[in-house]
């Protein structure tokens, strides 16, 4: 009776151990199923041209880079020189127009590394809003690239950069075009998010200046910022042309020199003229 009593013990502890083990199995095999799916699914970003030139504007000017343009950007400013790169592609999808490809950040590495420069300049478009950016700048950093992000300074999530090039929006940015302008007024104006990434990143403050009266505008908005250093602070000529350029930087230089900014022309305007990919 005894070793009958031990035998049924042993099966059901044995069972229940099997039970067990399956159990457990299947767990792993969900749980690895789940790693594989995070490893390898990536998403993309919307790119609408990839090319090499030279940086003409801030503190890295001259520099040979590699410009990644993104798609899209909440913002609408009267005088953006690349209106091309506004829109979302749900806006318009004519390829005629020049709308780009829908790359992961592994195909946009790729496409880098065969321009062979060490700089990649992430512009736009507002780059910041499209979410993948995070793991592109993660993979240009495991290649060594130096990163400069160009943003309006409206969207802050944790890319990895070695400039961030802010550029806040005055009021000489609000669209003239009825529609457009409420939309812009209630995105353009972070001051929140351009401390953040001043306190977190290497980082420059480019304002395009338009008339003297931007220069007022210019004061009110940096006192809302706490160490904000004066070297660090661009005061870039609205225009697309090399005679209006100077015209303004007949008065924007004094201002500059007087406050301890910078000066910042559009070389690109200079070298290339206003053409695109430049």
């Amino acid at each position: 009776m005894y070793e009958i009593f031990s035998d049924i013990v042993i099966y059901v502890l044995f069972y229940t151990y099997l039970k067990f083990f399956n159990n457990y199995c299947e767990l792993l095999r969900k749980r690895l199923t789940e790693i594989e799916i995070i490893n390898y699914v990536t998403f993309a970003m919307w790119v609408l041209e990839i090319y090499q030139s030279k940086q003409g504007e801030g503190l890295w000017t001259g520099k040979y880079s590699i410009f990644v343009r993104t798609l899209g950007c909440a913002l609408r400013c009267r005088y953006c020189d690349t209106p091309y790169a506004q829109q979302d592609r749900t806006e318009n999808e004519n390829e005629e127009d020049g709308i780009g490809a829908n790359l992961s950040a592994e195909e946009i590495v790729g496409r880098i590394l065969l321009l062979e420069l060490p700089h990649v300049v992430i512009t736009g478009g507002e780059p910041m809003q499209s979410p993948e950016i995070v793991e592109l700048t993660r993979l240009l950093k495991d290649f060594d690239y130096q990163i400069t992000i160009e943003t309006s300074g409206i969207v802050d999530v944790p890319v990895l950069c070695d400039l961030m090039s802010i550029s806040p929006k005055l009021s000489n940015s609000t669209p003239l075009k009825a529609g457009r302008d409420i939309a812009h007024e209630q995105n353009r104006f972070r001051p929140e998010v351009v401390q953040s990434l001043m306190l977190r990143y290497n980082y420059q403050l480019k304002f395009v200046v338009d008339t003297p009266n931007d220069l007022n505008e210019i004061e009110e908005y940096l006192k809302r910022f706490q160490g904000v250093v004066s070297e660090r602070v661009l005061l870039m000529p609205q225009a697309i042309d090399a005679r209006t350029m100077t015209e303004k930087a007949s008065w924007i230089i004094p201002f500059c020199e007087q406050r301890g900014y910078q000066y910042c022309p559009r070389m690109q305007i200079i070298w290339y003229g206003n053409k695109r990919r430049t």
